[in-house]
């Protein structure tokens, strides 16, 4: 069964993430979005874990679905075209380490899963005798990430940890502000249990095969979803049955692992080095040539996520890796191509309702984006069409994001000729 795995995500216990981020609207949205597996995110929160406890039943071996009752209302607010897609959740948590190595001090995020309600009780009886578990739904602990990692390996057979977003600066494995250089550096005599690697928003699968110690790891994305409109816009594509110990052996062995759809690097919030209060946006050599300095207020520039590959890379651009058949696709989440399209914002509710009813005619979202025709996108809004086209061949615009600020993926430029929407008559569209 081929599908799309969102492992990354969290609730509303988490800091700075929607009220909406329970069961019920990630069920709704993980239909809505063309995502069959889901991470629960936060599992080590008490509240959360009481709800996790309470509304999913046991589905596929290490996997669960929500309480029929509360599936059924979530069918009634979708379309037929999804509201019987299968959705499944996976036992989740980011963690946040903070400690002192090497003199310097580390500040590390990771994902870690478990394959039922009792290895997530144990992993969190021993993460609750180093901090308070109740504080954030993304706990931050005065933990080793290596001492992490074996308390996860511990928990339960089949249990796991996957390094997050490694290349972010301020909490990457191999981030500039607090990372290491290996994996081996920062996991020790563990390290050979790390398998996977998370490539977060502001790089993709291309760049991260500059550097061939990563040949080992399989690269997977998910998307770090604070509210459940954003689930899927990255997703891990995998060929497996829909079982938590046949995923595991996917990301072991690579049977099964796809690939991933991501957003385009430039659109991440750490692409490029500078400064955001400055209005400072560097390419890796011009962050050379100043020595790491804002040309602005002489402060140490924010290094990115493409100068730090640059420094660990030992590849060119293009090379792939002896045997590496997995396939990477750029894409730009639906509402924010609707929003250019439209002239308005990706969170407006004209941008909802028009998105509401092409995924009423034409299926989920990721689905819309990769697999239908363009003629048939064309058939109901023409603009769609050429808009969906230009992704599908990689023609976009890019201005890269850098020191926290989102980039932006534009499919036309300034001055194209504004497109009818749906609710246009070819009358309306002829006077135009």
């Amino acid at each position: 069964m081929r599908f799309h795995a969102d492992l990354h995500i969290h609730s509303k216990y988490s800091r700075a993430c929607s009220r909406d981020s329970d069961l019920a609207h990630l069920t709704r949205w993980a239909r809505h979005k063309g995502v069959t597996l889901m991470g629960t995110g936060d599992f080590t929160h008490p509240s959360w874990f009481a709800l996790l406890r309470e509304g999913l039943v046991p589905a596929e071996p290490g996997l669960f679905r929500l309480r029929d009752d509360l599936d059924r209302e979530v069918a009634r607010t979708l379309p037929s075209s999804v509201a019987s897609a299968p959705v499944r959740f996976m036992l989740t948590v980011e963690v946040s380490t903070v400690y002192r190595r090497g003199g310097r001090t580390r500040k590390l995020h990771h994902l870690v899963n478990v394959p039922g309600f009792e290895a997530a009780e144990t992993f969190n009886r021993e993460l609750g005798k180093v901090g308070d578990l109740g504080a954030d739904g993304r706990p931050t602990l005065g933990l080793d990430s290596r001492d992490l990692l074996e308390i996860a390996l511990n928990s339960g057979e089949g249990s796991y940890l996957v390094p997050a977003h490694v290349w972010t600066p301020w909490f990457g494995v191999f981030g500039s502000k607090s990372g290491f250089d290996t994996v081996e550096e920062c996991y020790g005599d563990l390290s050979g249990h790390i398998f996977a690697l998370e490539t977060g928003l502001s790089s993709d699968p291309e760049m991260n095969r500059r550097v061939s110690m990563l040949d080992g790891y399989r690269l997977v994305s998910y998307s770090d979803a604070h509210s459940p409109p954003r689930i899927g816009r990255e997703t891990t594509v995998l060929d497996t049955d829909l079982d938590y110990f046949a995923v595991l052996d996917a990301l072991r062995t690579g049977a099964g692992y796809e690939g991933t759809v991501e957003f385009f690097p430039e659109e991440g919030r750490y692409h490029l080095d500078g400064h955001r209060k400055c209005g400072v946006r560097l390419e890796p050599e011009e962050t050379r040539r100043l020595g790491g300095i804002c040309p602005v207020c002489g402060k140490p520039l924010t290094v990115g996520v493409l100068s730090r590959v640059e420094d660990l890379a030992d590849r060119p651009e293009g090379v792939r890796p002896a045997g590496d058949v997995s396939v990477s696709e750029g894409l730009v989440p639906l509402p924010e191509i609707m929003g250019e399209i439209l002239g308005v914002g990706p969170g407006s509710k004209k941008v909802a309702g028009e998105a509401d009813r092409l995924v009423a005619a034409l299926g989920p979202e990721l689905r819309i984006l990769q697999e239908v025709p363009v003629g048939d996108l064309e058939a109901r809004l023409p603009r769609l069409g050429e808009a969906i086209g230009r992704l599908r061949r990689g023609e976009v615009i890019r201005e890269p994001g850098f020191d926290g600020e989102y980039g932006v993926i534009r499919l036309f430029a300034p001055g194209e000729r504004e497109a009818p929407t749906l609710f246009d008559t070819p009358a309306d569209v002829n006077q135009r």
